[in-house]
């Protein structure tokens, strides 16, 4: 799951989704920074109340992929579209196929919600523009693995950015995914791939609901028949 799929079921309360993104911006800012289950549930009762909802969000996020993640309409879109890419990328030692078969479902799921929700990303960057980033990078401090001082201001860029938006075009998605492959120094993508992110986007289209089902369902339980 992505940013939007994470936290757009909480933008009536900024600092949960906030909360839902902490873990994606930690693995920009710094891949060494991480919250775990164990100690966002131990910390969450004694946390202060300006933090438990940050704390509750991180906690949501993670649950969120495990169940996500091991649902089967997810295993099957990350393995076709890994399939497609594979096709364009035949070296067996290419990292790629699999790494971008997980994240371009991810990330066209945030696409297909965008299209389905009309306003929701707008709605999604004004919710988390109320969040103050030094108080999120503070409240990470206390249940992190390590601490960072480079997560405010990126969440500032985020905020400023919104990179989103680029989700909904093919050519723009396709230089966001190089960004990616760059940061975990694989070898970009050619433009010939725009057409694998077609046709994923298509089946995004058919798919859709069936992921957002298990992301939805009972908060921490998978779907009945989904997953």
């Amino acid at each position: 799951m992505n940013y939007l799929a994470h936290g757009y079921r909480f933008l009536d309360k900024p600092l949960y989704a906030a909360g839902t993104a902490v873990p994606d911006w930690l693995c920009v800012v710094d891949r060494r920074v991480r919250v775990r289950s164990r100690k966002l549930q131990a910390a969450l009762p004694t946390a202060e109340e300006t933090d438990r909802e940050l704390v509750a969000g991180m906690l949501q996020h993670l649950q969120d992929d495990d169940r996500f993640h091991r649902c089967q309409p997810f295993m099957i879109l990350e393995a076709e579209i890994g399939r497609r890419f594979r096709h364009l990328l035949p070296d067996p030692f290419d990292h790629r196929p699999g790494f971008l078969g997980h994240i371009v479902t991810e990330l066209l799921l945030d696409a297909f919600i965008v299209e389905q929700t009309p306003g929701i990303l707008d709605a999604y960057y004004n919710c988390l523009k109320s969040v103050n980033p030094l108080h999120v990078q503070s409240a990470v401090n206390k249940v992190a693995t390590r601490t960072t001082d480079q997560l405010a201001r990126f969440i500032r860029k985020f905020q400023e950015v919104r990179f989103l938006y680029d989700y909904m075009d093919n050519t723009r998605l396709l230089t966001r995914l190089n960004q990616v492959l760059r940061r975990v120094t694989l070898p970009q993508l050619e433009d010939q791939c725009a057409s694998v992110l077609r046709d994923a986007r298509a089946l995004l289209q058919e798919h859709g609901a069936q992921l957002l089902a298990a992301v939805e369902s009972g908060d921490h339980q998978a779907a009945p028949g989904l997953c």
